[in-house]
């Protein structure tokens, strides 16, 4: 199967659903052992999964933010830890051909590789020193002048999809300078290793180990791009957070649908399904799925359909977006976990993996506070005019 010779939207979507069902088996066996789903990410790069976001004039498919959100909550509704994983990849990759950040000549020879030969990137911006990078701090990763080269020397944290990434996006101050600059580092580079540090209960396999550089060449033209620490250029892209969560409330919301259907205690007559508190919780669930697919679906769609100055006004919606559903997954857990009782915390059970993975989103961007305080700028500004 290759979905680059898929031409429709549906076909594709369809083709992704088959194709991820054995991530469901393998994701209990990579949350117990801790270990990163490596075949699960090959399995999404023979299939060219990977190669979707290129645009097409590097081979690609140049697929829209919509069909991206929901071939992602596809992919962690079946597992969370490779849907989050590889969409940065996509998000990233998506989000260069819009913003045109690199120069043309270094994004064209990734692409190319993304397509021939499923190479795969992720940023590397966050540290211990600074926290997240989107409250502002400047990296303490230095990039030393090296003749025309580079020297980059730090460590960065959270590198997830650290165990099969072939490039890293570094964050590095340069020396001498009030400059930041992001620096396109391959794997094989010289003095890069990766420090396996990864032992969150939560999104247990990203695989988000810390990145380690200790006096890394990098040619002059990896110099991918100069950067403004906190930065807060609308981003359409990190739509694909709250889609992976998204996909694995749903999967909650049916592991619990199934179990009122089957189970039946001695007490009743039937099935709990027809018992009224258990349909009150399925039907508050469904609510909140749907509610949450219309949110995240139309602002997709919007940004796909907008100028570039009008997603530049989106950054409201867009962090509204992940702040509910976000909040609205976690929700929907703890509702499949009250219907489903006490069972739901065995380590058989899949609902306290979901209930884990889903609290992992409060910790992805945007932060919930800065969404607010965004929000009340927003009406505050226009309660003005």
């Amino acid at each position: 199967m290759n979905l680059l010779k898929l031409n429709n939207q549906d076909d594709r979507l369809d083709a992704l659903k088959e194709a991820v069902k054995p991530f469901e088996d393998r994701a209990w066996k990579h949350d117990k052992e801790g270990t990163f789903p490596t075949e699960n990410i090959k399995e999404l790069q023979s299939i060219h999964y990977t190669a979707l976001t290129v645009p097409e004039e590097y081979g690609g498919k140049n697929i829209s933010l919509l069909e991206l959100v929901k071939a992602q909550e596809i992919i962690s509704k079946a597992d969370g830890s490779t849907g989050l994983s590889v969409g940065w990849h996509m998000g990233i990759v998506k989000n260069l051909a819009e913003t045109k950040a690199w120069p043309q000549q270094l994004y064209k020879e990734f692409c190319e590789k993304a397509v021939n030969d499923g190479a795969l990137l992720n940023n590397t911006a966050s540290e211990t020193a600074t926290g997240s990078p989107t409250r502002g701090g400047k990296p303490t990763t230095i990039a030393v002048k090296n003749g025309e080269d580079w020297l980059i020397s730090g460590r960065k944290t959270f590198t997830t999809m650290a165990p099969v990434l072939d490039f890293f996006v570094v964050s590095a101050a340069i020396e001498g300078e009030d400059s930041v600059a992001n620096f396109l580092i391959s794997r094989e580079s010289n003095g890069l290793s990766i420090e396996e540090t990864w032992d969150s209960m939560s999104m247990r396999g990203t695989g988000s180990h810390d990145l380690v550089l200790d006096k890394v060449h990098v040619p002059a033209n990896r110099l991918a791009a100069y950067l403004t620490p906190g930065d807060k250029a609308a981003a359409g892209w990190l739509l694909h957070i709250p889609a992976c969560y998204l996909g694995i409330a749903r999967a909650a919301k049916e592991y619990a649908s199934s179990f009122a259907l089957e189970y039946s205690p001695n007490s009743i007559e039937g099935t709990i399904s027809e018992l009224p508190n258990v349909r009150q919780k399925i039907g508050e669930m469904e609510l909140k799925v749907m509610q949450s697919q219309h949110f995240l679906y139309s602002v997709a769609s919007q940004w796909d359909n907008a100028s570039e100055t009008e997603q530049q006004a989106m950054k409201p919606e867009l962090g509204a977006v992940k702040l509910s559903v976000v909040n609205d997954a976690i929700s929907i857990v703890d509702l499949a976990m009250r219907l489903t009782g006490a069972r739901s915390l065995s380590a058989k059970n899949p609902l306290q993996r979901y209930y884990r993975d889903v609290r992992a989103g409060l910790h992805n961007p945007p932060m919930d506070d800065m969404t607010i305080m965004l929000l009340a700028s927003h009406t505050l500004s226009n309660s003005r005019t």
